[in-house]
């Protein structure tokens, strides 16, 4: 696909990120956009290379046609690119943002792979630019009524696809925005909140009915004929230490929630790293976002502890190609650290044995401890490593463990061993007229794996709907 010889003749050249420095000053996209003749010499690299291992399990849980869309984009048809790419994806414009970009991994060039993800962003964008994107309502309603309880990626993905088969659709959001995590849980430069307000807006012009700040209850959601549970896997793991409870100690979706917040309504945040000392536990991608954030409120310095050694740079005899590459990344919100202080702000195979609040009970400090495996291969801590660590927020991002206990205790629902409402059969069918999908479904996973389960929950849903109708 592409050009035969493309992947040859140009190199790999993402989406470049503005100046650490400059872009550390607002709260706006990280990337610039590059020019269209630098997307279709990215789209050439795209080979025939038979098996495209990119729309395979390894490489994007939505199978989206990579090589097809390439391709058209290539040959300067953009539209027709598009139209390729939206049979599969429901939202481009959120995993042009936020995906890891499996498929570029699992491609045939490695390492170097094709730039799909930015590839799929300059359709989707050029496609609302040019008024290709309309809303598409449905021809004819089934008179079935759904209730799509959250409206992260699972919740979206699974309301846009049963409105096409033209059910009736209420998402109904316990936030004041539509959006879940994408709206609250990842930062602005990393996903503008604009992005979602138009699709939503989109959704609502489509005929889906958006019910913000309520809280989906069994009572409510009686008249409605089917109802999906997408509030994803929102139970935070905690540190298992003393004084928790002292003032600067937050979960990390609670602090980029607040931040969003405030740049949403142009206040000043509740919760800031203003002036701080920040120790960031959790070195995934949510530890990074609030890195990021940290150093755009300002913050006096800022560490992030990981539990984990560090990855090692190259992949390993047991982490082969095609499979997603366990190898040591450094994020934007590292490379701004960097930029700032000087040094990379994780600290390997630490983790908090103390907090140290005032007398009036905020925390001032910590104790840390390296870690070390025992003989039994369990991390534990190293006698005589402890260090004391200046600290005045400390912000935890040591992932999630399941869905809420209220959410549970009001549908009188029970989770598997890890906290899941995945049925022993594997549905998405809780019972009833009940369905879960996404993070709640699955545990605590992708934005793309996330609208894949949404759109799949949707398919059975519209199955046992048209069932119950024959």
């Amino acid at each position: 696909m592409g050009k035969a010889t493309g992947f040859m003749e140009y190199a790999r050249v993402e989406n470049p990120y503005r100046d650490a420095k400059n872009r550390l000053a607002d709260f706006d996209d990280l990337h610039a956009v590059q020019p269209v003749e630098a997307r279709r010499c990215q789209a050439a690299r795209c080979m025939n290379c038979g098996v495209p291992f990119c729309q395979s399990d390894f490489g994007c849980p939505l199978h989206n046609l990579i090589p097809e869309w390439n391709e058209l984009l290539y040959r300067g048809q953009e539209q027709a690119a598009l139209e390729r790419l939206l049979q599969t994806a429901p939202f481009p414009e959120f995993t042009g943002h936020v995906c890891p970009a499996l498929c570029e991994k699992a491609c045939n060039l490695a390492d170097d792979g094709v730039t799909n993800r930015d590839n799929e962003l300059y359709l989707i964008e050029t496609g609302f630019a040019k008024g290709w994107i309309q809303p598409r309502v449905p021809a004819a309603r089934t008179g079935k009524t759904v209730a799509v309880a959250g409206s992260g990626p699972s919740g979206l993905a699974c309301a846009d696809w049963l409105n096409q088969q033209g059910h009736s659709v209420t998402v109904i959001e316990r936030a004041d925005r539509p959006g879940g995590l994408l709206m609250y849980g990842i930062p602005n430069m990393k996903l503008p909140k604009e992005i979602i307000e138009r699709r939503v807006r989109l959704m609502e012009a489509e005929g889906i009915a958006f019910r913000l700040n309520t809280e989906a209850s069994p009572d409510d959601l009686k008249a409605f004929d089917a109802v999906v549970l997408c509030g994803g896997a929102r139970k935070a793991r905690s540190l298992n230490v003393n004084h928790m409870d002292a003032q600067g100690i937050h979960f990390a979706v609670d602090y980029l929630t607040e931040a969003t917040k405030a740049l949403l309504s142009g206040r000043d945040p509740a919760i800031s790293a203003a002036g701080k000392h920040v120790v960031v536990v959790g070195g995934g991608d949510t530890g990074n976002d609030c890195v990021g954030t940290a150093l755009r409120q300002g913050c006096a310095s800022v560490t992030q502890l990981e539990m984990m050694p560090a990855a090692p740079e190259k992949r390993t005899s047991a982490n082969p190609w095609p499979e997603w590459p366990r190898t040591l990344r450094t994020d934007y919100g590292q490379l701004e650290a960097i930029a700032v202080q000087g040094c990379d702000p994780r600290v390997y195979e630490t983790t908090v044995k103390a907090i140290h609040p005032d007398a009036e009970g905020s925390i001032t400090a910590l104790t840390t401890v390296r870690l070390a495996k025992n003989p039994e291969g369990r991390l534990v801590p190293a006698e005589g490593t402890e260090q004391r660590l200046s600290c005045e927020l400390l912000l935890i991002a040591a992932g999630f463990i399941g869905c809420e206990e209220k959410t549970l205790k009001s549908f009188s629902l029970q989770t598997d061993a890890r906290g899941r409402l995945l049925p022993e059969n594997g549905s998405h069918h809780l019972g009833g007229n009940l369905f879960s999908a996404g993070d709640m479904r699955t545990g605590q996973s992708l934005v793309v794996r996330a609208l894949a389960d949404g759109r799949a929950a949707a398919r059975e849903v519209n199955e046992w709907l048209r069932g119950r109708q024959a």
